[in-house]
């Protein structure tokens, strides 16, 4: 608190000190505390000018470098997004083909099930029908070999019958009647 109202403290001390040496206080006529400040304020500046200025020059020169890592990290930032967008449309076109190859895949499998299928009863049909064919074609045969031993077999009764029943003027009478039948046919 400074013992007089509306000067800081600092300068109060100043003031009493020059006060209480007011005869040795004066330097070339000039109060010493008006040398001290005076010498504060060169002080001051040329601090000022010597560390100020290189220091002040250095937080620029840092503040340019941030400012340049920030627009940096933004176009970085920026490049990043592009990809992550890029990968995620890339990964949803990916994930759309693969939808579509397997429903493809399920399609044709269907497809391939119906036509496997449809053959299979084709191929049953064809194999019935020639298994239809070949039975006919061997009762036909069996009837064919079945007529002819029973015709074979008649004639050989036949024969047997008539060659113990049939006299030789039997046998006369039979042949003049077929010369006759066959000179009536001319």
């Amino acid at each position: 608190m400074s013992l007089l109202p509306g000067l800081p403290a600092g300068f109060t001390a100043i003031l009493i000190v020059s006060q209480e040496g007011h005869e040795a206080s004066k330097f070339l006529g000039v109060p010493l505390w008006i040398w001290q400040v005076l010498n504060l304020v060169l002080f001051l500046v040329v601090l000022f000018y010597l560390v100020g200025k290189p220091l002040s020059e250095t937080f620029r020169k840092r503040q340019l470098a941030i400012e340049e890592r920030r627009r940096e990290a933004e176009t970085q930032r920026a490049s990043v997004d592009r990809l992550a967008l890029d990968i995620r449309e890339r990964t949803a076109k990916v994930e759309r083909e693969i939808e579509e190859i397997r429903r493809q895949g399920r399609a044709d499998g269907e497809d391939a099930r119906r036509a496997l299928a449809s053959r299979a009863d084709e191929e049953a049909e064809r194999i019935r029908r020639e298994a239809t064919e070949e039975i006919e074609r061997r009762v036909a045969a069996a009837r064919s070999e079945l007529r002819q031993a029973a015709a074979d077999l008649t004639a050989r009764s036949a024969t047997e019958i008539l060659s113990r029943e049939i006299t030789p003027a039997d046998r006369e009478r039979l042949h003049a009647d077929g010369v006759a039948h066959v000179k009536d046919a001319r």
